[in-house]
């Protein structure tokens, strides 16, 4: 009886730890283990730099003391990739970084359905990645080392195979965000470039590019270990880790064996062929042979043309050029006129001849 009366008296004592042991409990359900940040945790708690407004000087020129960014055209920046914040529901814990590669963005995750969205350059095609990894670390000025399957794509860059320092023109930029997955290094990162126009473009070989200026400002937000997800093309989360497997390095073309020049210089006249008297060709003969068809003349080419045989048919040797000294031969019957002797019988004549005969009567 007396411990059955107590056990009233005693229940608001120890109702009291019991709903806080509960309340506990359940806070602690809603805490990532690893950040230890609640999916519901106001912005201010984040580190970092102020967050963003569209009056800033975003891209205004910035120095770090080891080297300056120079200032950019904020005009000639997409308004889509310029660092703003925006509304963007998520499960996520603030601090995670998603990456929408066929949007080209990528959302820093404040909590609260708000992020900061930032233009990127994403892979090229053949390059594209999706699946999840963290930040492993973080570098100032990073140098840059170029994979052994980059030289072999570019061998322009085999001059940078013990590592480019950082600097204004190196490929990294001014900041550099180191990601592994499941504690391997496929050699993708998060960096700064000098080629700021390439923003919001397939541009990169699987790394992820961004304005110097929002490199620096997600450098100081960044601490080291937070989730990395990177979308599938389609835009879902990803299932799994999906690397492709690198292009193959094209083949250097052979070099052709030569081909011994031909000496094309004559020694000689070919058989047939001296200088200038070549002989000629049948259609240009056939004038040269119809010399012989003018009358009264037939016997004096004969012996004239000796070079041409007496059997030689017309469609035979074509004549020589020395055929012209025809023409000569043809003149011969003026030399050998039958009336140049006709003064003999002019003796007889008494009145004197006309046109060398003596007139009758």
């Amino acid at each position: 009886m007396t411990l059955t009366g107590r056990i009233p008296a005693l229940s608001p004592l120890l109702k009291a730890p019991l709903l806080a042991l509960a309340a506990a409990l359940t806070l602690s359900a809603c805490v990532d283990g690893m950040s230890g940040t609640a999916p519901g945790a106001s912005v201010a708690q984040l580190p970092g730099p102020p967050l963003p407004k569209p009056d800033d000087a975003l891209y205004a020129a910035q120095s770090d003391g080891q080297f300056s960014v120079p200032e950019l055209p904020i005009d000639q920046i997409p308004e889509a990739y310029r660092r703003q914040v925006v509304e963007y529901p998520s499960d996520q814990v603030p601090g995670t970084i998603i990456i929408h590669p066929s949007q080209r963005v990528l959302y820093y995750v404040l909590g609260k359905n708000k992020a900061i969205r930032y233009g990127i350059a994403v892979g090229a095609e053949g390059f594209g990645w999706s699946g999840e990894s963290i930040v492993s670390k973080k570098r100032h000025w990073p140098t840059w080392t170029p994979p052994k399957e980059m030289i072999e794509r570019k061998p322009s860059l085999q001059k940078w195979e013990n590592g480019q320092p950082g600097g204004p023109t190196n490929p990294m930029g001014a900041r550099a965000i180191y990601l592994t997955s499941n504690g391997v290094d496929y050699g993708y990162r998060i960096h700064g470039t000098p080629e700021w126009k390439s923003i919001g473009r397939n541009a990169s070989s699987g790394c992820f590019r961004m304005i110097n200026q929002d490199v620096m400002d997600l450098y100081e937000r960044v601490q080291g270990g937070e989730k990395v997800i990177v979308l599938t093309a389609k835009g879902e989360m990803p299932t799994k880790l999906s690397i492709p497997k690198p292009p193959a390095p094209k083949k250097k073309a052979e070099p052709k064996p030569e081909v011994p020049a031909t000496d094309l210089t004559l020694t000689g006249p070919p058989p047939g062929l001296v200088g200038p008297t070549a002989p000629a060709t049948g259609a240009e003969a056939a004038p040269a042979v119809a010399v012989p068809a003018l009358p009264t003349a037939a016997p004096a080419v004969s012996s004239a043309a000796s070079p041409i045989a007496a059997d030689t048919p017309p469609t035979a040797e074509p004549v020589a050029p020395a055929a012209p000294a025809a023409p000569a031969a043809v003149e011969a019957p003026a030399v050998i006129e039958a009336p140049a002797e006709a003064p003999a019988p002019a003796a007889t004549c008494a009145v004197p001849l006309v046109n060398g005969l003596c007139p009758q009567g």
